[in-house]
């Protein structure tokens, strides 16, 4: 069995229901998210696992329970005893979000104490897939052992997927923020960043320099998404731009980065050019920003019945 591991934090994650002043709880975190369509997406000869740090209190139980009912593998979940999960809350506006969150004590931040830990469940990925948040969640020392662990597991077959996933408030300061994403596309073989984000803290003029500056640090291949709009790809299996892709109206734009990033990978591993993945990135995105929260089944069987109904219709 192929082994995907998803590394960060997961959060109880409150988000606006469809009625005024009625909130709902769920379980969510941008690679956390990740792993969830991955496990939607990709068959049972695929296990889909996660690593982070949780407590021992109700949330933290529930998340784990919501783990294992979702075919999610929990074996690498450490548990801290003196701490909980974190928790945020995603307040709309034209379906652009702004969160607040309670996550400065969160367990997750221990995720990459133990060298040990980390070579355990690495050991014999297909996959390591991380983002900046992750990153930003962890101490000095803890980042440091993080991106030692996957570059062994890189030397040792494993491929490194990173989203940078830029959010200034999570880091000490910007400059920091920039100097530990460079340190970890310099570990990665595909990085899936959004353009927004690095023509904001990277001055990046367009997505094809995105693309250039990513592969100058080392990475193998980079997928820049573009919310929407054209999005530029490069590196060891080509290069080019997608500049057809259907534009949609989000209600929410929670886990539209995630998601994408879920779907490509999924046709990527099952043997899809970049532009295919890409296409299948954009197809899922597009369904989940028009619904509320992050994980959203009605998405993914969007997605299968348009799969299933291709090769009637071809």
């Amino acid at each position: 069995m192929d082994r995907i591991l998803s590394i960060g934090e997961a959060m109880v994650e409150m988000s606006q229901a469809d009625q005024p002043d009625l909130w709902r709880l769920g379980v969510a975190g941008d690679t956390l998210n990740t792993a969830w369509y991955l496990r939607g997406l990709l068959g049972t000869d695929w296990q889909i696992a996660y690593l982070t740090r949780v407590g021992t209190g109700d949330f933290s139980r529930q998340m784990l329970d919501f783990l294992d009912a979702e075919g999610i593998c929990t074996t690498h979940i450490r548990h801290e005893a003196d701490r909980e999960i974190g928790l945020y809350a995603i307040s709309l506006n034209d379906g652009e979000r702004s969160f607040a969150y309670w996550r400065d004590s969160s367990a997750a931040r221990r995720l990459a104490d133990d060298p040990a830990d980390l070579a355990t469940a690495l050991a014999g990925c297909r996959l390591a897939y991380l983002s900046g948040i992750t990153l930003a969640i962890l101490p000095e020392q803890g980042r440091a052992n993080l991106l030692a662990a996957l570059r062994d597991a890189r030397a040792a077959g494993t491929t490194v997927v990173f989203d940078p996933n830029l959010r200034p408030r999570l880091w000490p300061d910007t400059r920091t923020m920039c100097a530990g994403v460079q340190a970890a596309a310099r570990e990665a073989d595909l990085i899936l960043p959004s353009f927004d984000d690095e023509a904001a803290f990277f001055g990046d003029a367009t997505p094809a320099a995105t693309v250039a500056r990513y592969l100058a640090a080392g990475a193998g291949q980079v997928v820049v998404k573009n919310g929407g709009a054209a999005m530029a790809f490069g590196g060891i299996e080509g290069d080019g731009m997608v500049a057809d892709l259907a534009p949609e109206t989000p209600l929410d734009t929670t886990a539209a980065g995630d998601s994408f990033n879920a779907a490509y990978l999924a046709a990527w591993l099952s043997g899809a050019d970049c532009e295919a993945a890409i296409r299948a990135g954009h197809a899922l995105s597009r369904h989940v920003i028009g619904h509320r929260g992050a994980l959203v089944p009605a998405a993914l069987e969007a997605v299968a019945s348009r799969t299933l109904d291709r090769p009637a219709t071809a």
